[in-house]
C-alpha cells in the first residue's frame, strides 16, 4: 500500500495539537514511525497489510516502539494513527498527510 503513494513534499497535520510537519517521502515508510524519525535502528513487523491500509508494530533499540496504522484515501492523502513510547515517555497522535509538491 505505501509503494502506491505519491513520492514528493508532504505536509503531516496533527489533529490534537493543528501542528505541522513537512517530509519528504520517498518510499511511503517514512509516515511508519512519526515520532521516531530518523532513527535508522528500529526492526519493523507488518501486523495488518491490506490494499488501503496497513498496521506496523516497530521497535527502536534502546528508543522505544510504536504501533503505526497508515489508511490510504488516495494517492495524496493519508490518515495516519500511532501510539507507543519515545524516550521513556507515551505518545499517542493521529494526523492526516497530504502532498503538496516535490521535495526540495
Amino acid at each position: 500500500m505505501l509503494d502506491q503513494l505519491e513520492r514528493g513534499q508532504w505536509e503531516v497535520r496533527f489533529r490534537e495539537t493543528g501542528a505541522k510537519r513537512d517530509i519528504c517521502v520517498r518510499s511511503g515508510r517514512e509516515f511508519i514511525q512519526l515520532k521516531h524519525a530518523g532513527n535508522k535502528q528500529c526492526s519493523h513487523y507488518v501486523v495488518e497489510g491490506g490494499q488501503q491500509q496497513v498496521t506496523v508494530q516497530y521497535t527502536c533499540a534502546g528508543n522505544g516502539y510504536g504501533r503505526t496504522n497508515i489508511r490510504r484515501e488516495t494517492r495524496d492523502i493519508v490518515q495516519i494513527s500511532s501510539t507507543g513510547m519515545v524516550n521513556s515517555r507515551p505518545f499517542e497522535f493521529a494526523a492526516e498527510a497530504r502532498r503538496t509538491g516535490t521535495c526540495n
